[in-house]
């Protein structure tokens, strides 16, 4: 999955195994036979020590063995150097503390371990990304016109380019291809996050997948199946996907070094010690054996765990849903930051920001005029009208409403219109200047007439939400390099990313190119996190380090995402970034406790002051520590 991108195929270490119940259970019945151990007397030693035998190998087998030594003979393969991990150092203090009659020090060891481990994956979650949302969301069956004019229902996969398709309003568009007849407005939001759906008539391209609006029309396939652009969208998902790895935690970076340096520093000391003390061999043997035990990383194997399950339950309740730990601990590390536009940064739905009547018009006689033309029109813009003006008097006006011309109604004696610019021939420079003006700050224009002759004019918008503004400056605080990528127009993209301060703004860009845009900011930038909702976002957050959706954004930007930000509020990601650096700075501070604490034990031991007893209930205590450090994350505010 997501990564600090030091490329690792799935030999590499990465806490994220699919145990299945068996270790589980394993684990809990080595627990059982402990307890049990530990409430004999001392009449039953042999059985007592039997049972902590046999617990260290159910409770640590699966671990120990199948994780532990099993792994470190691939790595070292696949490394061509030897790689070992903590599993097996552990494994050798347990084996060490019964060699010397502590086998419930041994038991202790393991059970700790172990249970460390499978809590880790515990917090991971189910990170595995699912495309199953996206999958159903291709057509599967089109309405293809017989050569008699008949309709048939047949399966997209049967489609040849140059078949006729008919295509209902409300339906979707099953396959890529040019309408032959008919006009219709079409969301295409799905395919290139657009706000706005486009008008297409005869001619006008169309992709499967995308949903049309309002009329019937007809059209003929240019694409078959696999080449079409949703097609390209699933196999971006499905490869970018095959990619990624989930990043070596904070500990897992340096473990292979210091279990190699233990396991080449015990034989040394018990070398040394036996020919250069008057040590006997057996002496040496046992102090090498609690210098192993003392050594081994109890504490340092926990100092994640309370931090990161903390951390993630904190952010829950806040509203803030990670699949993982590792996901909130790259958070705090991330150097570049891509947001989609709409329903992202923008409230995802067009608003009135302007409007403007001429001196001489009566504007309350005209609004209610707009709204008994709007009321009527089925035109995607009418609701952010309807929602502006507020009618004082009701109007009844019969309303034809043509695509490509507009809303037209008669009211006492006169003809109204509502309709796009380009659909007016005389425009007075008044107007012509207005709608420039406000053109190039993104907005939708339409034009108000009376008698064909324009009278006034309203600006429309999907406009930035409350939180986005104070979210990019945050980040832009920080360092952090932010990119606003989008499949509107250069002119939509560059005004939202001048009202929000974004430091680029990258527009017109189709699903395959947010992919692209997102693996160059991570070569050039370092650890790069991408946020969106749509479905043309998947390829992109699945590309990205850590994929970001918005809660209300689609299922398939939820499924393929690494965190979720609940009531699409962006203020939520603010706090999620906060609460991962708090995180990163508690775990490096359990990991130098761990640290000092192992040191210590090493040298009280090889001084002869620490048995095998006291290094394990040391180990213990400083275990509870960083326990009860990383619960600090469950009171932030």
């Amino acid at each position: 999955m997501n990564k600090i991108k030091k490329k690792h195929s799935h030999e590499e270490h990465n806490h994220n195994y699919n145990h299945g119940k068996t270790p589980v259970y394993l684990y809990y019945i080595g627990l059982v036979l402990s307890l049990i151990a530990l409430i004999l007397n001392e009449k039953y030693v042999l059985l007592q020590n039997s049972l902590f035998l046999i617990a260290i190998i159910t409770a640590g087998y699966h671990v120990i063995i199948s994780e532990g030594l099993k792994e470190t003979i691939e790595r070292t393969k696949n490394n061509k150097k030897f790689t070992p991990n903590s599993h097996v150092l552990m494994g050798l203090a347990a084996i060490g503390a019964s060699l010397i009659g502590k086998f419930w020090e041994g038991a202790l060891l393991i059970l700790i371990f172990s249970g460390a481990h499978f809590l880790e994956d515990y917090a991971e979650g189910k990170s595995k990304r699912e495309i199953t949302k996206l999958m159903e969301m291709n057509p599967t069956t089109a309405r293809f016109i017989m050569p008699d004019g008949t309709i048939k229902v047949v399966d997209v996969e049967e489609l040849k380019v140059g078949d006729h398709l008919q295509v209902l309003n409300g339906g979707q568009v099953p396959i890529d291809g040019i309408i032959l007849s008919g006009t219709t407005f079409i969301n295409e939001s799905a395919i290139n996050g657009e706000s706005m759906p486009k008008e297409k008539t005869k001619g006008d391209a169309v992709f499967g997948s995308t949903v049309n609006g309002t009329s019937t029309f007809s059209m003929e396939v240019t694409k078959e199946n696999k080449d079409t652009v949703f097609s390209k969208i699933l196999q971006l998902v499905n490869q970018n996907q095959e990619n990624q790895t989930k990043a070596a935690s904070i500990i897992q970076k340096f473990e292979p070094k210091y279990v190699t340096f233990v396991l080449i520093a015990i034989p040394l000391v018990i070398l040394l010690t036996s020919l250069l003390s008057d040590w006997t061999w057996t002496e040496s043997i046992y102090r090498g054996l609690v210098l192993l035990v003392a050594a081994s990383p109890c504490a340092l194997a926990a100092s994640t765990i309370s931090a990161t399950l903390s951390a993630t339950s904190d952010l829950a309740k806040k509203g803030v849903l990670s699949k993982g730990s590792t996901y909130l601990s790259q958070l705090a590390d991330i150097k570049a930051i891509a947001f989609d536009k709409t329903g992202t940064l923008t409230r995802g739905k067009p608003e009135v920001t302007d409007y403007y009547f001429n001196y001489s018009t009566n504007v309350t006689r005209m609004t209610d005029i707009i709204v008994a033309l709007e009321k009527e029109s089925n035109h995607p813009l009418a609701n952010a009208i309807l929602e502006k003006f507020d009618k004082k008097n009701k109007l009844e006006i019969n309303v034809t409403n043509q695509i490509g011309k507009g809303l037209t109604g008669d009211y006492q004696g006169r003809s109204y219109r509502i309709g796009k610019p380009t659909s007016f021939k005389a425009v007075s420079n008044e107007y012509s200047k207005l709608n420039t003006e406000w053109a190039s700050t993104g907005k939708t224009v339409v034009y108000v007439a009376e008698d064909e002759i324009v009278i006034g004019l309203i600006g429309l918008m999907d406009i930035p939400s409350q939180e986005a503004k104070a979210t990019i400056a945050y980040f832009k605080n920080l360092g952090i390099h932010t990119t606003l990528i989008t499949g509107d127009s250069q002119m939509t993209g560059q005004a939202v990313g001048k009202q929000l301060g974004i430091d680029e703004v990258i527009a017109n860009v189709m699903p395959e190119d947010k992919s692209l845009i997102i693996n160059k900011k991570k070569e050039q930038y370092g650890i790069t996190a991408m946020v969106g909702d749509g479905v043309n976002d998947a390829p992109a957050l699945v590309k990205a380090d850590i994929g970001i959706a918005m809660g209300d954004g689609t299922d398939v930007a939820v499924e393929v995402s690494d965190l979720v930000l609940m009531q699409n509020d962006l203020s939520k990601l603010v706090n999620a970034h906060k609460s991962s650096l708090k995180m990163k700075q508690i775990i490096w501070q359990n990991i130098i406790f761990s640290m000092l604490v192992v040191a210590f034990l090493v040298v009280v031991s090889l001084i002869g002051l620490a048995n095998i007893t006291i290094s394990v209930i040391i180990h213990e205590g400083s275990t509870l520590v960083v326990i009860l450090n990383g619960l600090r994350l469950l009171r932030t505010k």
